[in-house]
């Protein structure tokens, strides 16, 4: 293998008779007048006597061409490959013509490719076209994870990916991109999976009810149990808000959340909302006020009160008048007409109904939290809870700074799918606020964040500008490759290659390392809920419901056509199941049809009875 072509400090183009490159592979060139310099392949192509060599496409010149002469390649005879290599670190001075190549030796790649230990790093999966360098790799990082490949569960033959998690303190938040069926939900999967081996406190909002990580795939013999390292909590079933600590302004997120909050209905909770109020108390207050406005002036409310048929409506109808005395003015009426709807809204949905303390003891035990529900009310409840849990922690660390006693809480990662969902590009949402803070401030206070979507475009840029870790897998719009090149550093040939890569196979730019990584994510040791195939889903009801029926008439059998009736009544009183004579023939039909039964023709007219 030599440097052919003319050469520059960042790129060389590599010829070789023997050997074909691999994109993505490593290369050291022994420079005479340099020290050894080392290079990935970003393209590589084939020439052989078949080709016409005046189609050299838009890679190989003829300055290529005619160094592959000089150096001794037949090249109208030979299959000559060719390689276009991006040096990992700019040269002193261009790369000398006619260097030779070879391949590297792991211990001069392992400061570039393993940035953690095992005990420490997340690891993740591994990083493609580098098993020449791991025949002589260290031993602790042999055989410590599986690929899944199209031909079933394949050992590690390449070098680990291990993400190293202590960087994140200098170059936080992650950033999970890809399409449908690319691999994203499976990366995310692996990666929560490591942060559960670490006991990393965790926050995940799962609008899709898939992150649960109690069972085992089928492909591992081993089971892996994480059920004391996660909970699942749905929201408004197992967590809420508790309405007497809420603040005004949690109070107008989570309002807002709802439905937007016109200035005007602002107004009206900053007026109306009292310290310690409680969800009952701050309802009839908003409803007495409206009842009273409605009523129209205060002549009408006096007659109320005179009319009034007990002592106790009496009271009720003079606190209504105090209230229209004090806040008529201040508070329109279709204003508080809108803040009372949003309420009781949030209040159908169980929002009011707990509180936030299962998922702060998780936290403090190092679990991963999963949080459950649509995407409506994860972001109506991700609002109160990130404000909440996000000032707990700056809270704790500006009293460590200031030198005050204060309780502890723990760093902690908020991670969400969908997460365009939550911070969108173009226009506020309550929860876009909280994590755009975080976004900016939280590596300070040691909280940090993993996105995942499958639209980059839509996700707000200020946030996207702050994901210093990404992982990109297959994406195929042309809008989402234009937002992940201006905020990567993949090249020009990497975003060709978007659209095509398999799934699980993934770019990770990653800050730490500087560069682009091309890897495999590693197999999961849990599998989503979700990962039956629909189709074999509805096979396998209606065989359960063809075995159903099967058990309750076999000891019918045979049964006439004149027995029907009275087969349909036995049935609906040992079953519950209501069967007309239509019906019951046509389930009966069916039956012979999946050879459950046969049917048969008697003089008495047909008949059904065992095979």
């Amino acid at each position: 293998m030599k440097v052919v072509g003319i050469t520059t400090q960042q790129e060389v183009f590599v010829g070789s008779k023997d050997r074909n490159f691999r994109i993505n592979e490593f290369l050291i060139i022994e420079d005479p007048y340099q020290d050894d310099l080392i290079g990935e392949v970003v393209e590589a192509q084939t020439f052989n006597r078949y080709i016409p060599l005046n189609i050299y496409g838009d890679m190989v010149d003829a300055s290529v061409i005619e160094s592959l002469k000089s150096l001794g390649y037949n090249i109208d005879e030979d299959t000559i490959y060719i390689s276009k290599v991006r040096l990992l670190n700019e040269a002193l001075y261009p790369v000398q013509t006619g260097s030779d190549i070879r391949l590297p030796k792991f211990s001069e790649v392992k400061e570039i490719m393993i940035q953690s230990t095992r005990e420490e790093g997340l690891v993740l999966g591994v990083i493609r076209n580098t098993d020449d360098m791991a025949l002589d790799m260290d031993e602790e990082f042999k055989d410590i994870l599986y690929t899944f490949e199209e031909r079933g569960l394949v050992p590690q033959k390449e070098i680990p990916y291990i993400m190293d998690l202590r960087s994140q303190h200098h170059y936080p938040h992650i950033g999970v991109f890809g399409g449908s069926g690319s691999g994203k939900s499976f990366g995310l999967r692996v990666i929560l999976e490591e942060l559960m081996n670490q006991n990393i406190p965790t926050i995940v909002l799962d609008p899709h009810f898939e992150m649960d990580f109690s069972e085992t795939p089928d492909y591992l013999k081993e089971k892996k149990d994480f059920n004391d390292s996660f909970k699942c909590l749905q929201v408004g079933v197992h967590i809420g808000v508790k309405f007497e600590d809420l603040k005004s302004g949690d109070l107008k997120n989570l309002l807002d959340a709802s439905s937007h909050l016109t200035d005007s209905m602002n107004n009206v909770v900053d007026i109306l909302f009292k310290p310690r109020d409680s969800y009952i108390s701050f309802a009839d207050r908003l409803r007495m006020l409206t009842e009273a406005q409605e009523e129209g002036n205060i002549e009408k409310i006096e007659n109320r009160i005179i009319s009034s048929g007990d002592a106790e409506e009496k009271k009720a109808w003079e606190k209504r008048k105090e209230l229209f005395l004090n806040y008529d003015k201040t508070c329109p009426y279709n204003s508080v007409r809108g803040i009372l709807w949003r309420l009781k809204r949030l209040e159908n949905e169980g929002i009011f109904s707990k509180d936030i303390k299962e998922i702060e003891i998780g936290l403090q035990d190092g679990k991963l939290m999963v949080l459950q529900g649509n995407t409506r009310i994860l972001q109506v409840f991700s609002t109160y809870l990130l404000n909440n849990l996000y000032h707990k922690r700056r809270e704790y660390k500006d009293a460590i700074y200031k030198k005050i006693a204060a309780e502890y809480f723990p760093p902690f990662i908020i991670v969400t799918d969908e997460a365009h969902n939550f911070a969108p590009k173009g226009y506020d949402s309550p929860s876009k606020s909280i994590l755009k803070e975080i976004s900016q401030e939280g590596r300070k206070y040691g909280v940090f964040l993993i996105l995942a979507t499958q639209r980059p475009t839509l996700l707000d840029e200020t946030i996207t500008a702050q994901l210093n870790t990404k992982f990109i897998f297959r994406t195929v719009r042309a809008s989402d490759i234009k937002t992940i090149q201006e905020e990567t550093d993949l090249t020009v040939e990497e975003t060709r290659r978007l659209p095509y890569l398999r799934t699980g196979d993934v770019f990770i730019s990653s800050a730490t390392l500087g560069r682009t990584v091309y890897g495999r994510i590693r197999a999961a040791l849990t599998t989503s809920p979700h990962t039956l195939n629909p189709f074999d889903e509805l096979k396998l009801k209606t065989k359960q419901k063809d075995d159903g029926l099967f058990n309750d008439i076999k000891e019918k059998l045979p049964i006439n056509e004149g027995d029907l009736l009275d087969t349909a009544m036995e049935l609906e009183r040992d079953t519950g199941i209501t069967y007309t004579i239509q019906s019951l023939e046509e389930k009966l039909n069916q039956m012979v049809q999946k050879g459950y039964i046969e049917k048969e023709d008697t003089i008495f007219g047909y008949r059904y009875k065992n095979k």
